[in-house]
Formats: structure tokens, sequence, C-alpha cells
């Protein structure tokens, strides 16, 4: 993680009079490119760190440097203390070893004021490397599966993971597609962060185009009649606001998503409690997958 490795190579240099970009490297497990990016960085962020060249040379910090917490106030100090502990939450060995000596530097005890529990995720290992290719611009490559099973080979500079809907999507330049494009963690196989470094794309802004559904289909606005029995549900899944409760117990819920094998599945999911009230062709498509379900159980009766 790059903003723990700036940290700890101000406090390498704070003891060491001079570190040749070589050793830090080693330290790290980085090329030393990555290094004298980070010193680049360091100078930028207005702090006197500097390279001599020769014999002697290396990297170091200005003789009177001193790392002074009063730099930052009370509420930026616990902004960073805050960030740094979600970090660590979600498996950042690094952003912990910062934590604890930031924490010491600001004279402050950390308050658990939250959780994260990912043990039952099966793909942590993409996450990790996903993680490393963002923060190091490296060019990372895999296998994708469709939702129609179509398998694609791509390259991708990978920018930022996002979570959305109960499910993991990292945002990317598509290489193949020359477009940014929006991936589901979930149906990338045999991911693989390269060596290849990629220049920064300023595209956070921009809206991806998603590699969920090539054949993407409209939006399809549904009225729902949902039974009390799935009142868990209805406020699980759906926001206040779209939500009417009738007299009787029962919900109608209007949303609107994009029609997709993932709709049909999450309405077929409430079983005989829901009921498509509209449009037309939306009962149509569920009412032939439930008889096509119905005739699967009834021939073997």
């Amino acid at each position: 993680m790059q903003t723990s490795r700036l940290f700890e190579i101000i406090y390498l240099l704070l003891n060491n009079k001079s570190m040749t970009a070589k050793t830090l490297a080693e330290r790290f497990g980085v090329s030393t490119r990555t290094i004298y990016r980070d010193v680049d960085t360091l100078s930028l962020a207005g702090i006197p760190i500097y390279t001599e060249k020769g014999k002697n040379g290396g990297i170091r910090l200005m003789s009177n440097f001193v790392l002074n917490k009063t730099l930052l106030n009370e509420q930026e100090q616990n902004e960073i203390l805050a960030a740094l502990q979600s970090l660590s939450l979600v498996g950042d060995g690094e952003a912990k070893h910062v934590l604890e000596r930031l924490s010491g530097i600001f004279n402050k005890t950390v308050t658990n004021w939250l959780e994260v529990d990912f043990s039952d995720w099966s793909f942590s290992d993409a996450f990790d490397k996903l993680k490393v290719a963002i923060l190091d611009k490296r060019i990372i490559e895999f296998d994708y599966f469709s939702s129609y099973g179509e398998k694609t080979h791509r390259r991708v500079e990978p920018i930022q993971l996002w979570f959305k809907s109960r499910a993991w999507y990292f945002k990317g330049f598509c290489l193949l597609r020359q477009d940014m494009r929006l991936f589901k963690l979930a149906r990338v196989s045999d991911l693989v962060v390269t060596d290849e470094l990629f220049d920064k794309r300023d595209l956070l802004a921009t809206s991806p185009s998603s590699e969920e559904e090539p054949n993407h289909r409209p939006d399809v606005t549904l009225r729902l009649r949902i039974a009390p029995e799935m009142t868990y549900r209805v406020y699980e899944e759906f926001c206040e606001d779209i939500v009417e409760v009738r007299q009787d117990g029962s919900f109608i819920v209007t949303v609107t998503w994009p029609e997709d094998n993932w709709v049909y599945g999450f309405l077929l999911s409430f079983g005989e409690h829901i009921e498509i009230l509209a449009p037309e062709h939306m009962r149509q498509i569920i009412g032939n997958k439930a008889r096509k379900i119905a005739k699967k159980y009834l021939e073997h009766s």
C-alpha cells in the first residue's frame, strides 16, 4: 500500500541519515522506479526529501525536518486514524502497522467504531491483487465471463474497487474495448497482476460501460404486489419511498431496473408471495418461467 510505504520511508529516513533506492526497494518488495516515484510524491506533499548521486549518495531528508503532529488539527488526525482503521479491517496489515504508529504519535487511543467480516468471501485473493494493481498502477490480465457464459480474455488498467448492491465490482480502462468498463469481481477468473505499469487516467468521473450484459436491455419499470410474509425482504431490498403499505399488510412496490436475467431470478426468489402487476410482458416472462419450474417437479412427483 503506497500510503503506508510513504510513512515508513519517512520514519526510516528520520532514523537513518541516508538510504539508497535499492535498499528501500528491497525492503518494500518494489522496484527502484517505484521508490523514486514515492520520493516525488513526498516532495510534492511538502516533505523536504531529496536524492544525492555519487559514492556516498542516497535518499535523504533535510537535517532540520521533524514530523510534527501539530501540522494536523484534531479533526484531521481523527480522520486519518479512521481511514487507516477502515483499511486495516479489510485485511491490510500495513495499514494496521501505520495505524499503531500514528496513534502513538498523535497520543490517541483508537476507538473500535467499525467491524468488517469477510470470512465467507470466496474471492479475497482477487481483492488483494486488485488493491496492489490499483495502488501501483499495474496492468492486470484475467478471463471474464458474461451473464450469458461468454468468455473473453482482458487486459485492464484498474482504477477503483466498487461495492454496490451487495456485490463487488471494479472500474478500469479495458485495453480490448479501449473504453472504461465495469467488471463484476465474481465473474473474474485467473487474475494476474503484471509488471507493466500504466499512466494515470482521469476517468473516475466517467460513467463506465457495464461488462455485465453485452446485449444490454433497456430499463423496465415494475409494479409489484408483495405479500405480508415478505415484510422483512421488502424493507431490506427496497427504498422506503417506493413502497406503499396496504391495509391488508401487503405492499405495492414500484421500481425501475435494467431488464436482465438477474431481475428474473430476483422476482422468482419471492415464490408465491409476489405478483407482477405491470408491465404485461414481465407478467408473461415470469409466468412462463414459473410454469417451467413447476413442470420439472410435477414430472417427478
